[in-house]
């Protein structure tokens, strides 16, 4: 997931030229940074730093408008748009920071404070956004673009930002101007709020086992994990599993304990659904009104037409007809998956009906059975620090990327390790962050972040008075989940998790390559249902024969996997896939059946509208969502909003982009620079689906999708 923070811009220089100098100061956001690579000095910020830098660098900005509005020679491109695009360097700076810490690491600290700056950002982005002296200004350029003979990067930083001002409502009449700012107000704490308990609801949750009998079948690997989890929780003698997906699911897949089964499985699915303190329902019922009000006061039918029109798809009718192609032979795959579960529940001498909570325990049965593959015969294969091996190595073979870890970079937590990111010739890519494991003040799920985007600004020295431009190297940060090293075994990671950490990498590397002059079209600054691309393509390699010898050793013996069981991987990744892309299918429709209303009724009960968009789909019961309403913060928190779509559209350009490789090997040089050049280069610079053909050489086509997952 691309976590996607909303920004004014993100640039992290002014238009004028910098001076290159240093100062000294108490708050280190009002300082240059005095950090290798000019990273944030976290060692130094503390939660006190950030309202009064926030409140400094909104009085900067204003300044800077202010500046814009009252030049009086006539507007043009670069003292109107690149002014404004460069125009919040210190509000960036500060925003970007705050956002990126509460997400991965909200202490207390930050959580008495984010209240206070969120309501501060969104009065800031209405008073920008709605200001018409500075529209008039942006417009008077627009209205000129053909004249001013702009390269393809500028027109396309001149579209985006004057798109950008129509549809935060700079062509509204005042009155509605108003109700804008209210909804925006409202639906910022709105999504704050829904984040804040999805993340409290997972850490209150604990399955808390008595005895180490009704831990059979679960992997040792595991067990040990849950005895060091009940230790810290002051449980000694127990066993304590979590709703973090690295001991979810894992129990779910192997715990012969039906009841134990049932009872994790609902706490996941019922988090904030339990009608108490932190219970999601009436948050979204709002969030949905007020986005289909926002939506009709724009002249839309719905939210998603508003969200989907500057996106690939364009319209929701087309990814909705997108989602259909897939769903219709994943669901059919899935009620044969269902029926092959019964009937070995019932050879088994079982007297039950198939439920969720059974689908992964007699689905890695089945896959026993089959395949003679095992998540437990597979991890010490799949060591952390192998896996991790393993994708910079595949980096190192397709783009010459190299990664020297850093020791004297600072950190924000004591998980996070650092890397500089360097070029086959030791040029600077970038700087990348890499935090791995379960914490309580960790938000659930993986995601790429970052805490600088790429750009180029002219930088000027004082002392000279000589001025050059200086290509600003990108600071990412990829965010995981993965449960923590044992004390005496290294953190193993299922085959999920392998593809995940090549999933959020393959965003790294869209944010680190890029080559862009303006951050607002830079990296991974793309809509949803194109930015997925480059992260789920880098998931094709994850698995290839070639690259598990590379990466995939014994922990101990440091031996390679055996090819037999490389063998047995190839031949079961076709393995429930029906189930695979009926959840993901089904979250992805129910996401569109809340923001293709065009009521502005409030939902009367969320639970009955779920279940009845389900029924209508025909989702079979023993499947859910892969996220309810209630937890499902890609849409009510995540930016994700009318987007959960994206995955399955960019799996239809990853498949077919990936068979370029397998056309010409999956590590041709010209192909993977062709994929560099054409796409994880570009960022929004261009017609997307124009990056995408320059690439491919053909627009993409469903079929290759449908045929790598057994759906047709």
């Amino acid at each position: 997931m691309k976590k996607i923070i909303f920004m004014l811009s993100l640039g992290l220089a002014l238009v004028a030229c910098n001076s290159k100098k240093s100062n000294s100061c108490e708050n280190p956001f009002l300082c240059q940074y005095d950090t290798p690579f000019g990273v944030p000095p976290f060692n130094e910020i503390k939660p006190a730093h950030f309202i009064p830098a926030l409140d400094e660098g909104i009085k900067r900005q204003n300044a800077l408008i202010d500046s814009i509005i009252g030049n009086t020679v006539a507007p043009d491109f670069e003292n109107t748009i690149v002014a404004f695009e460069f125009s919040s360097e210190l509000f960036d700076r500060v925003y970007l920071t705050f956002e990126n810490l509460r997400a991965c690491d909200a202490t207390d600290s930050l959580d008495a404070i984010s209240e206070t700056i969120v309501k501060k950002v969104s009065q800031h982005s209405n008073d920008i956004s709605l200001n018409s002296n500075l529209f008039d200004k942006i417009k008077q350029v627009y209205d000129r673009k053909d004249e001013l003979n702009l390269n393809k990067e500028q027109l396309m930083l001149l579209e985006k930002t004057y798109k950008n001002f129509v549809r935060s409502g700079a062509n509204l009449s005042e009155e509605q101007k108003a109700e804008i700012r209210q909804i925006n107000d409202r639906l910022s704490l709105l999504e704050l709020e829904f984040e804040t308990k999805v993340r409290n609801e997972n850490n209150a949750f604990q399955l808390v086992v008595d005895r180490i009998e009704d831990c059979e079948g679960v992997p040792q690997s595991l067990i040990d994990i849950a005895s060091e989890t009940a230790k810290a929780n002051g449980l000694d003698g127990k066993y304590v599993f979590t709703l973090d997906r690295a001991s979810i699911f894992p129990f779910l897949q192997t715990a012969k304990n039906r009841d134990l089964r049932e009872k994790i499985f609902k706490g996941y699915i019922m988090r904030c659904d339990n009608n108490n303190a932190e219970d999601n329902k009436q948050n979204i019922a709002e969030q949905v009104v007020l986005r289909t009000r926002k939506a009709q006061i724009f002249g839309y039918k719905n939210y998603a037409e508003y969200a989907l029109e500057n996106k690939m798809a364009k319209t929701p009718e087309a990814a909705i007809q997108l989602l259909m192609q897939i769903w219709k032979p994943a669901l059919q795959l899935a009620k044969q998956e269902a029926s092959d579960i019964q009937q070995m529940i019932s050879e088994s001498g079982e007297k039950f009906n198939l439920e969720p909570w059974d689908w992964s325990y007699y689905a890695e049965k089945i896959r026993i059975a089959k395949y003679d593959l095992n998540e437990e015969m597979l991890l010490p294969y799949f060591s952390l620090d192998n896996v991790l091996q393993g994708v910079f190595d595949v980096a190192l073979k397709l783009y010459g990327l190299q990664f020297v870890k850093r020791t004297d970079i600072p950190v924000y937590n004591e998980d996070v390790v650092a890397y500089e990111v360097q070029e086959a010739d030791g040029k600077l890519v970038g700087i990348l962050y890499l935090d791995f494991y379960v914490r309580p003040t960790k938000g659930s799920g993986a995601w790429m972040t970052e805490f600088r985007t790429q750009h180029r600004t002219c930088v000027k020295d004082e002392e000279t008075s000589e001025t050059k431009i200086v290509d600003v190297r990108p600071v990412v940060s990829l965010v995981y989940n993965f449960a923590r090293p044992t004390a005496d075994k290294p953190a193993f990671l299922n085959l999920d998790e392998v593809s995940t950490v090549f999933h959020e990498f393959g965003h790294a590397l869209n944010g680190l390559l890029s080559d862009c002059t303006y951050p607002s079209v830079a990296g991974t600054n793309t809509p949803t249902d194109f930015v997925e691309l480059p992260s789920q393509i880098m998931e094709n390699w994850a698995l290839l024969p070639e690259v598990l010898n590379m990466y995939a050793r014994h922990y101990e013996t440091g031996e390679n996997i055996p090819n037999e069981l490389i063998e047995k991987i190839t031949e079961s990744k076709k393995f429930n896939q029906g189930f695979i892309n009926v959840e993901l299918l089904a979250a992805s429709l129910l996401d569109m059946a809340y923001h293709t209303r065009s009521t502005t009724e409030p939902v009367a009960d969320i639970n009955k509208f779920e279940k009845d968009e389900m029924q209508k789909i025909g989702l079979i019961p023993q499947i859910v969502p892969r996220y309810r309403s209630t937890y499902f913060k890609h849409i009510f928190s995540g930016g994700y909003t009318a987007g959960y779509y994206s995955y399955r559209w960019s799996a239809v350009l990853d498949a077919d982009a990936f068979e370029a490789f397998v056309e010409k090997g999956y590590f041709d040089k010209a192909t993977a620079t062709s994929f560099r050049k054409n796409i994880l280069e570009r960022g929004y610079t261009d017609d997307l689906m124009k990056l995408y053909v320059d690439f491919r050489g053909h627009s993409p086509n469903v079929y290759p999708l449908l045929k790598r997952e057994g759906l047709k």
